[in-house]
């Protein structure tokens, strides 16, 4: 699967998600873009999914046409927190579907700020 990590996604998941092709934003140049431009590249370019910390996406655009997949990390986004999850993440990711929206929630730590 061809899976696009968004600019705030942890490359650290790489190596959870062994056996897929992982693509960032920023090596596209597509994290300048906004969420629609983006969206429509992604597709465009043949991604099965977007990996995102961006939760705000689902309500900020109309998801129900698009064949792109999007697994949205909510919560924590520090490293630290993200690596206890990896199996977890590692698990929606597998299991998505042409269309589908999952949220992943890494909780934050007392720690977090």
């Amino acid at each position: 699967m061809l899976i696009l990590f968004d600019h705030g996604t942890s490359k650290g998941l790489i190596r959870a998600l062994a056996g897929h092709t992982i693509i960032t934003a920023q090596a596209r140049g597509w994290d300048r873009l906004n969420n629609s431009a983006l969206l429509d590249a992604v597709e465009e370019a043949g991604v099965d999914l977007l990996v995102t910390t961006d939760r705000r996406i689902r309500y900020q655009q109309n998801l129900t046409r698009r064949k792109l997949a999007l697994v949205v990390l909510t919560g924590s986004t520090k490293w630290s927190r993200v690596r206890v999850h990896l199996e977890h993440i590692a698990a929606a990711v597998d299991a998505v579907r042409p269309g589908s929206y999952t949220e992943v929630d890494i909780p934050f730590s007392a720690h977090d700020k």
